[in-house]
C-alpha cells in the first residue's frame, strides 16, 4: 500500500488492527428506520465509543457536524428499495470526487453473489475499486443476501468473501455463521462482521461479536443492533470491550447489563 492508502485504513483500523464501525446507511433503501427518523439524535451520543462511522453523503452533509473527528465510510451502490422485487440491483451511486471532497476514508458497495444481478454488482465492485485504487480509497465490499437471510452460512459467505478479495476489496463485511473460521481463513484482507436484523436480545448480539472476534474478524460494522437497542451506549460500550480490550463474553455482558442501569 502507499501511504494514502495505508492512511486512510489507519483510521479505521486502530493500532491493534481491529475497528468498531457504526453502520448508519441502512436509509438508502429502507428508509426512516425506527430511532433513524433524526439520524444525528442517534449518532451523535455513539461517537465516542466508535471508530468510523459508515453512511450516505446526504445524512453526512446534513445530519453530521463537520466537526466531528470521526473517519466516514461512504455508501456508494443503490438504486434500489425494499418495496422492489429485487434488493440486488444495484449500481454505483457516488463518484470518485466526492468521497475526495467530503475527506472520507473509504466507500463502500454491496455484491450479492448467486442473485440475479450477480454478475452487475460484482462488476460495480471491479470498476469502483479500479478508479478508487487511484486516489488511494479503500473500498469495503458488502456481502449482502438481499432478502434471503438463509444464504448466511460459511459455504456462500466464503465464496462471497473470496471473490470479492480477489476483485480488489481491502476490506470485507459479512455475516458471522457456523464455522466462521473457514470465512476467515478463505479471505486474505481484514472481515468486519454486520449485525443484521435487530436481535430479540442484546447478549445474543454480544456473543456473535465476541465469537466473530475470536475466530479472527477484525471487528464489527454494526448498525440496527446498537442505536435500536433500548440502551445503545451501553451496548456500543460491551461491543467495544470485546473489539479492543479482549473482554471475555462473561465481562462484556457484565458491563452491558451494569452499564444500562
Amino acid at each position: 500500500m502507499d501511504w494514502g492508502m495505508r492512511n486512510r485504513m489507519s483510521r479505521i483500523f486502530k493500532e491493534d488492527g481491529h475497528t468498531v464501525m457504526l453502520a448508519v446507511d441502512h436509509g438508502y433503501f429502507l428508509g426512516a428506520l425506527s430511532r433513524l427518523e433524526d439520524p444525528e439524535k442517534t449518532v451523535k451520543p455513539l461517537i465516542p465509543y466508535i471508530d468510523s462511522l459508515m453512511l450516505t453523503r446526504g445524512v453526512l452533509r446534513n445530519c453530521l457536524d463537520p466537526k466531528y473527528n470521526i473517519p466516514v465510510v461512504l455508501r456508494a451502490s443503490g438504486g434500489n428499495s425494499i418495496l422492489g422485487s429485487d434488493l440486488s440491483r444495484e449500481a454505483i451511486t457516488l463518484s470518485l470526487s466526492e468521497v475526495i471532497r467530503l475527506n472520507a476514508s473509504a466507500v463502500a458497495l454491496s455484491i450479492y453473489v448467486g442473485s440475479e444481478y450477480e454478475h452487475q454488482t460484482l462488476i460495480n465492485l471491479a470498476n469502483l475499486i479500479n478508479e478508487a485504487e487511484d486516489y488511494g480509497i479503500p473500498v469495503l465490499a458488502v456481502t449482502a443476501v438481499g432478502k434471503e437471510l438463509e444464504k448466511r452460512d460459511a459455504r456462500y459467505l466464503s465464496l462471497s468473501s473470496r471473490i470479492a478479495a480477489e476483485l480488489g476489496a481491502r476490506i470485507v463485511k459479512t455475516y458471522y455463521c457456523e464455522d466462521f473460521q473457514k470465512v476467515v481463513e478463505s479471505c486474505p484482507v481484514p472481515l468486519v462482521i454486520a449485525g443484521g436484523p435487530k436481535m430479540k436480545d442484546e447478549l445474543d448480539c454480544l456473543e456473535i461479536a465476541y465469537n466473530a472476534i475470536a475466530r479472527g474478524a477484525k471487528g464489527v460494522d454494526m448498525g440496527r443492533n446498537i442505536w435500536q437497542s433500548r440502551w445503545p451506549i451501553a451496548m456500543v460500550s460491551a461491543i467495544r470491550s470485546i473489539v479492543h480490550e479482549k473482554a471475555s463474553l462473561k465481562k462484556a455482558k457484565d458491563l452491558f447489563n451494569s452499564l444500562k442501569k
